[in-house]
């Protein structure tokens, strides 16, 4: 019980300081004057907002890897998969303003000489059904590849190879110009996004806070899953899966559930993502981004959550760094890190400092008297 307190401690911190950055950075941009020394540049504001929604997208990879130990070096595809639904919306609302001026069609597709709008862009007018497909795409594609992988019993590496395999089929489609998501350019020139102009500093502001209040509200809902019942079950799964098997749970049922939980987390974090960079195409689906998502998480802690979410800052600040001052050592960088983390912090910053500070070990269980009854789940 003493280390649930700690880790809802740094919990409660986590939540505190999103809080504060929801209103001091857009307040910082909009209201000090740019000669201030407190002020936030226009570019700065989207940027750490990216960082808000990768930290999301890592939280939801912690869910499965840390708690579950489900391994996924593809769930770049589901955060994609939300991101392109967000750009659907946003590139039906260019309308009559777009290069070619066609009231319905795209710019893209006038210029490949599509002659209607496909079918599954039918809908993507409305917000509310953009949002509704932002969740239910990467749900029902995570649903799918998780009933026959799970029920196949794949696990280890070899799951791991499968959900790199299938984000990496997800690009080479994405990729032809023929699949109506705009080919190797993908989807952006966006104008507006409910009637605000995407470009509006009140607008980028209200998309920082909406990515901070995202990632509060995820982080609180896999805390609730994994100190419920179901968490507990879920740790077994992660360290006994065959002994939670033959104890009568359907573990197939539970990671199934955690996982389309996660992926569709992961999609909620691209449809934020994709208005704030204004732009979303192929090279999201790229297996180097899934595998850079879970070293975010193994940097920060596995199984911290908010762990997770401090890797995916502290690399991806890094990477803002380098790639700024010299690119080139980017991946040399990245690399090093691994090893670095791999070695000498197993658990991460968050884990390692947890063992720092120091805390007791919870006490035993008092033995079972004889012949007292085993309880058994229900199936």
């Amino acid at each position: 019980m003493l280390t649930v307190k700690l880790i809802d401690r740094y919990g409660a911190v986590f939540i505190a300081v999103l809080a504060a950055a929801a209103v001091i950075v857009p307040f910082c941009n909009l209201a000090i004057e740019p000669g201030s020394a407190f002020h936030i540049p226009d570019y700065l504001l989207p940027l750490i907002g990216k960082y808000l929604c990768f930290a999301l997208l890592a939280i939801s990879i912690d869910l499965i890897w840390g708690y579950c130990g489900i391994l996924s070096l593809g769930h770049g595809a589901f955060f994609a998969l939300g991101g392109y639904a967000m750009g659907m919306y946003l590139m039906r609302q260019i309308g009559p303003r777009g290069v070619y001026g066609h009231p319905i069609l795209p710019d893209f597709m006038v210029f490949l000489n599509f002659q209607d709008l496909p079918w599954f862009w039918l809908g993507f007018d409305s917000f509310l059904f953009a949002m509704v497909m932002v969740l239910l795409v990467p749900g029902v594609l995570a649903f799918v590849f998780g009933w026959f992988a799970f029920r196949s019993r794949v696990t280890g590496v070899y799951l791991s190879i499968i959900t790199q395999a299938m984000t990496f089929a997800l690009m080479l489609a994405f990729f032809r110009n023929d699949m109506g998501f705009g080919g190797n350019n993908g989807l952006t020139d966006f104008k507006d996004i409910l009637g605000f102009s995407v470009q509006a500093g009140e607008t980028r502001a209200v998309l920082f806070a909406l990515s901070a209040a995202a990632l509060g509200l995820g982080y609180l809902l896999c805390r609730y899953v994994v100190t419920s019942k179901l968490g507990k079950v879920l740790v077994a799964v992660r360290d006994a899966e065959s002994r939670t098997r033959f104890l009568g749970y359907r573990v197939e049922n539970y990671k199934l559930a955690v996982f389309v939980l996660s992926a569709m987390l992961a999609g909620l974090a691209g449809a934020l993502y994709v208005p704030q960079v204004g732009i979303i195409n192929p090279s999201e689906f790229a297996p180097a981004n899934s595998i850079e998502a879970v070293i975010w998480v193994a940097v920060g802690g596995r199984g911290t959550l908010v762990g997770a979410a401090l890797g995916a800052l502290v690399v991806n600040v890094g990477k803002s760094w380098f790639t700024g001052a010299i690119p080139e050592f980017w991946l040399f960088a990245l690399g090093a890190l691994f090893v670095v983390v791999t070695l000498f912090l197993p658990k991460g910053i968050l884990g390692t400092l947890q063992d720092y500070l120091g805390h007791p070990k919870a006490a035993k269980p008092a033995p079972e008297p004889d012949g007292a009854a085993v309880a058994h789940p229900a199936e």
